[in-house]
């Protein structure tokens, strides 16, 4: 396969915030970006799939999807994958693993699927088969289409190789990188999480503002592939794009050991001058000095931490504090539960739909800034 070879390329994203994906990529200068169900796909080459491993926030996984053709039968499968030119994307010498899927398809077994594609792979190529490998082989049959891509990420993208310690409910930062987007977050406002357990929406804001890359610190799969180029890839992590923020960003949490936490994690992240952590209670919340932004957090849920009828006075005492002294901020509140997040008494906007996290399916409930009297405005 060669180098400059265009090809489709896809960053899976949390399924129903695709768009907000999209927003992201589509402002990073992508080629041809298009939302489809699960991801959004652009164009190019494997330069293009170094960056969006490094610049994207949002995405999970990035797949570089190199072949596709239409089998119906295993034999045919086998005798498609040896033409495959596995040399110029693996290496003989790095292990590999194959992960299969079928719907709808002729072919139905994903596991002899697999084996196929690992035995045409092994033979022709001869690198080593290993099922913990992590150079992954991914093959999708849907319809008796195949298509052959390579996991280019390995790890979760929102493992950014900084955060050691977490909290018993934490959010991921690819999901909290899309929602902060959600809210309208660009890097230019104040941001404020009252409940910020290992810091996450903190951090995360804070490297925004200061444009710091997502994927800087860690390794990726695709630096075991053969189309990997260390000198080019050295480059384009040097090119620097960092500033120092204008504004400062907040979290409070009335746990002594999720302050301790955030302050470790912030300082691994390289935001640790841009972010102030306190120990405090809903009650003891207050704006910091400057312009107003955003205050955005995740409370807990009631069915994963504590039970729910005894959150409500928390959400109530949240909404309280948030309208006497937040005028002007805009509020971003992700939870499982509609009845929670009114028990603030908020002036929210219409909510888009819930969105899967960790076995659960949650909400981003937002306002508009906040009315400078206080008062709630009534619906009309």
């Amino acid at each position: 396969m060669k180098q400059d070879r265009d090809f489709e390329i896809f960053l899976a994203a949390v399924p129903g915030l695709e768009p907000v994906l999209y927003d992201e990529i589509r402002l990073k200068g992508f080629k041809n970006p298009a939302v489809i169900p699960g991801g959004v796909t652009i164009r190019g080459g494997w330069p293009e799939v170094w960056r969006a491993n490094l610049w994207v926030r949002g995405a999970s996984k990035v797949l570089a999807r190199l072949e596709k053709f239409r089998v119906i039968h295993l034999a045919q499968l086998d005798r498609r994958a040896r033409q495959v030119p596995w040399s110029e994307i693996l290496r003989a010498d790095v292990p590999f693993r194959v992960e299969a899927v079928c719907a709808g398809s002729r072919i139905y077994h994903a596991g002899a699927a697999a084996e196929r594609i690992a035995k045409a792979i092994g033979q022709t190529l001869g690198a080593p088969f290993a099922p913990d490998a992590e150079v992954v082989v991914m093959a999708r049959i849907e319809r008796d289409i195949c298509t052959i891509s390579i996991d280019t990420s390995g790890d979760l993208l929102h493992r950014r190789g900084y955060k050691q310690a977490v909290n018993r409910a934490p959010m991921r930062e690819t999901m909290a990188a899309l929602f902060l987007r959600q809210c309208g977050y660009d890097g230019a406002e104040p941001v404020v999480d009252p409940m910020c357990g290992s810091g996450t929406f903190v951090i995360e804001a804070a490297e925004i503002a200061a444009r710091l890359n997502p994927g800087r610190a860690r390794h990726f799969a695709f630096e075991l592939l053969a189309t990997y180029d260390p000198a080019a890839w050295q480059r384009m992590r040097e090119v620097k794009s960092q500033r120092v923020p204008t504004v400062r960003f907040y979290g409070s949490d009335r746990d002594a050991g999720a302050i301790t936490m955030s302050e470790a994690n912030a300082l691994r992240a390289g935001v640790a001058d841009y972010t102030t952590f306190r120990c405090n209670t809903i009650s003891e919340l207050l704006p910091p000095p400057g312009p107003p932004g955003l205050v955005v957090t995740n409370p807990p849920y009631g069915t994963r931490i504590g039970e729910r009828d005894a959150l409500f006075p928390l959400y109530r005492a949240l909404g309280q504090v948030l309208l006497k002294n937040f005028a002007a901020w805009r509020v971003g509140i992700i939870t499982t539960d509609s009845a929670l997040a009114h028990a603030t008494g908020l002036p929210f906007l219409p909510n888009s739909a819930p969105v899967p996290h960790g076995g659960l399916r949650v909400s981003l409930f937002q306002t508009g800034p906040l009315p400078v009297d206080g008062a709630v405005p009534k619906a009309v």
